[in-house]
């Protein structure tokens, strides 16, 4: 594996937690702290949430010894900071350094897309230099998934690429999709997560192999229980009983089960060895 794939990770975790933490906190106080001009905290919140989540994968990253242990991952990584940074790009006009809101948001505003688009970089060239690394062959996967568990993530993998999907390319009309009100970079937002997180969890079907797969079995119930907390503490923005706020519930307990049943199953397989 690349040592920059290590580096990059490794400084994304520490960014992660520190700014995810921060627009979580804030959100959970009931105040906006946002790139962009939204309706309630409760978007920056998510996303603040799903960034605090992912750091614990993103640290174990260091551990591991080939790309193949990672990758399911360190792709879905490159997701979200490129797209996060195309969607701050694209909806410049809404940025709250072009609204002109207060100082401290005009800073951050311009903070975010100054180290997103750094990030975003560094994220394309990794990438692109571990390809560049002739893979080495890999014998039969030591604990490969079980059969009941591949038409489970099958179905979390594409409702959440779906939903992603819709968010990014539609968000006028996928916005009603989410159970709290949204602007459109919220929306889009939203999307980007949506979108890394489908492809995470079918990039483990690809895989098929539970040890290939340790920084993402500690990412995925990490965002979903980060984004739990937020979303419970703001619970009266959330419409819980439409279609969006069941749905929402589902997805994020698919999250929940994929990531602790596939760390059990791990560990009973290193028990017996």
């Amino acid at each position: 594996m690349a040592p920059a794939v290590t580096m990059l990770a490794g400084a994304v975790a520490v960014v992660s937690v520190l700014v995810g933490g921060l627009l979580a906190v804030v959100s959970l106080s009931g105040h906006v702290l946002s790139a962009w001009v939204s309706p309630t905290p409760l978007s920056s919140g998510v996303v603040g949430a799903a960034m605090v989540g992912v750091a614990p994968g993103l640290f174990t990253i260091g551990r591991a010894q080939v790309w193949e242990e990672v990758r399911t991952l360190v792709l879905p990584l490159a997701i979200v900071l490129v797209g996060l940074f195309v969607v701050s790009v694209l909806n410049g006009g809404r940025l709250q350094a072009a609204e002109g809101g207060s100082l401290v948001l005009v800073l951050f505003s311009l903070g975010w897309v100054a180290v997103l688009g750094l990030l975003a970089v560094c994220a394309v060239v990794c990438v692109a230099w571990q390809y560049r690394k002739p893979a080495l062959p890999l014998g039969e996967p030591g604990a490969p998934l079980p059969g009941w568990s591949k038409p489970f993530l099958a179905v979390l993998g594409s409702a959440w690429l779906g939903i992603g999907a819709g968010l990014l390319v539609l968000p006028g009309f996928w916005a009603d999709f989410v159970p709290w009100s949204v602007s459109r970079p919220d929306a889009q937002a939203l999307g980007v997560w949506g979108v890394a997180l489908g492809v995470g969890v079918l990039g483990a079907l690809v895989e098929d192999d539970l040890g290939r797969l340790r920084p993402a079995l500690l990412a995925l119930p990490g965002v979903a229980i980060a984004a739990a907390v937020v979303l419970g503490v703001r619970a009266a923005e959330v419409h819980w009983m439409s279609g969006p706020g069941l749905s929402l519930i589902t997805l994020l307990g698919g999250l929940l089960l994929a990531g602790v049943a596939g760390r059990r199953l791990l560990s009973r397989r290193s028990t017996h060895r």
